[in-house]
């Protein structure tokens, strides 16, 4: 197989881990077929694997496809189908080596009124979402991981999307990681091209939304013991083109490190629970951050931490987050907090499900050349505030009550998102941070409402289909700048092996 010329921007090894990844595609010649559900075990790690900020794993199936776990399958007796072998192929005699496939396709179409909250024609933008992957296990402490992506997409009045939308090929990871034991701790490290999704999915994420998911690329290394575990990174984040993989950058210009810890939450609180309370340390920095009409380059550092887990009866995610730092000349003191609770109303599983949303970014400061109050994320997920993308925790308060019915392989979710903005002397920020224009000089708080109603049915353990509508219902403070409300329909079936 022919390996291309490392381009620029993977630097300290780059080379080395496309070199791994062609390894790992060399035996991938199986076709790629439907697989066999196998409950996965839990991995070796003495930490539950709920906790080690890989993301959760539904059915065996993860949205980081390494953090799935198919050494089960080792067992013949396990092999349900000749389609298991994708994902367990032994390539030793002894199995110590082995091969898991894995693949992905996406159809989604969705269609928005009112583009970008202004009149104008209707926007319809259908895409298509194909993934390969290869893991490559050698021996018990040496893993390779490559995959990669391609995104499609078509319709009408889309303009010219970003990289993320349409690409027609990008490494969307490609890495390498040892692993072992020193005094009874798994210890670890990865390096190359990889998702990260350790801590709340409202700070960080891969951005599923999309049609490609966004990597970082750098290293990561953690510890892992029976109580707590603790991850070091150091991370840039990739800048997707719309070509081949020529064209996918490593974006120097901003930088992502930190410090994660979680640990146990005593079992006996709130008459019990399972806990886990993960305080965390992180860096980030722009070269060129744009508040207001002044670009700069901005360091921001977070201190949080967040609870989530069960507790009693109730699910809870919260999160702290205050961050501390410098944009130019200027200090930055700025806060985000995200709490999300439900609870059963009723016993059995068909009983509904009540959830309360509440969210706040602190804002201030862009437009009138004082401290710099705007809170940040360093890659959220603002499709929790609307699938159109039109909000992010930027300068805004959002409560979100919300029920959930389920019925066998069928569930429905209605939720009303109230929104205002933290700080009259602030915009209202768009999913991508960027003011909507001449919110900054409107009096009021009123950003509006957003209805949401979303299907979900399993049609087989590897295949879904979803359907969500959304009403965005202008408040005051977009409406005095000249923006008006807008509806958002969409619908994706995704099926994986």
């Amino acid at each position: 197989m022919t390996v291309r010329k490392p381009r620029r921007g993977m630097r300290r090894g780059r080379s080395a881990a496309l070199t791994l990844l062609a390894l790992a595609a060399v035996p991938a010649s199986a076709k790629a077929q439907d697989v066999a559900v196998t409950q996965t075990p839990e991995p070796s790690a003495p930490y539950p694997r709920a906790a080690i900020g890989v993301g959760s794993v539904v059915g065996g199936y993860a949205e980081a496809r390494w953090a799935e776990d198919w050494s089960a399958l080792r067992d013949p007796e396990r092999r349900k189908d000749v389609f298991d072998r994708l994902k367990y192929t032994p390539l030793s005699q002894d199995g110590e080596v082995w091969l898991s496939l894995s693949g992905e396709m996406r159809l989604r179409t969705a269609l928005t009124t009112s583009p970008g909250l202004r009149e104008g024609a209707d926007l319809r933008l259908d895409t298509l979402r194909l993934v390969g992957g290869a893991d490559l296990h050698i021996g018990r402490h040496l893993r390779v991981f490559g995959e990669m992506a391609h995104g499609g997409a078509g319709g009408d009045n889309y303009g010219n999307p970003v990289g993320a939308i349409r690409n027609d090929l990008a490494v969307t990871q490609a890495f390498f990681d040892v692993t072992g034991e020193i005094g009874g701790r798994e210890v670890g490290v990865r390096y190359g091209r990889q998702f990260f999704i350790d801590g709340s999915p409202y700070l960080i994420s891969t951005r599923n939304g999309a049609t490609l998911l966004t990597p970082f690329n750098g290293i990561r290394g953690w510890v892992r013991g029976e109580h707590w575990r603790a991850d070091l990174f150091d991370l840039h984040p990739t800048r997707l083109g719309t070509g081949d993989v020529s064209d996918d950058r490593t974006d120097d210009a901003r930088r992502f490190s930190g410090l994660n810890v979680s640990t146990q939450v005593p079992s006996d609180w709130f008459g019990g629970s399972k806990l886990y309370l993960d305080p965390f340390v992180w860096r980030f920095r722009q070269d060129a951050r744009r508040w207001g009409a002044e670009t700069a380059r901005e360091e921001r550092t977070y201190v949080g931490a967040r609870l989530w887990g069960a507790a009693g009866p109730a699910q809870l995610d919260w999160t702290l987050a205050r961050q501390t730092g410098r944009f130019g000349d200027r200090d930055i003191e700025a806060l985000q907090v995200f709490t999300t609770q439900s609870m059963r109303a009723g016993e059995g599983t068909g009983a509904p499900r009540i959830s309360l949303r509440v969210d706040y970014g602190s804002g201030g400061g862009a437009y009138d050349g004082g401290v710099i109050r705007n809170a940040l994320t360093p890659q959220g997920v603002p499709i929790f505030y609307s699938y159109q993308n039109v909000f992010n925790p930027v300068n805004m308060i959002a409560v979100a009550p919300g029920v959930t019915v389920r019925q066998g392989k069928t569930s429905v979710t209605g939720e009303v998102q109230f929104t205002w903005r933290a700080s009259e002397r602030d915009a209202v920020y768009r999913a991508t941070d960027l003011p909507y224009a001449g919110t900054e000089v409107v009096e009021g708080r009123h950003v509006g409402e957003v209805w949401k109603l979303q299907l979900a049915h399993t049609i087989s353990p590897r295949t879904s289909l979803i359907a969500r509508y959304e009403h965005l219902a202008a408040g005051s403070v977009l409406k005095d700048a000249g923006y008006e409300s807008s509806d958002y329909l969409t619908a994706w079936v995704n099926f994986r092996f």
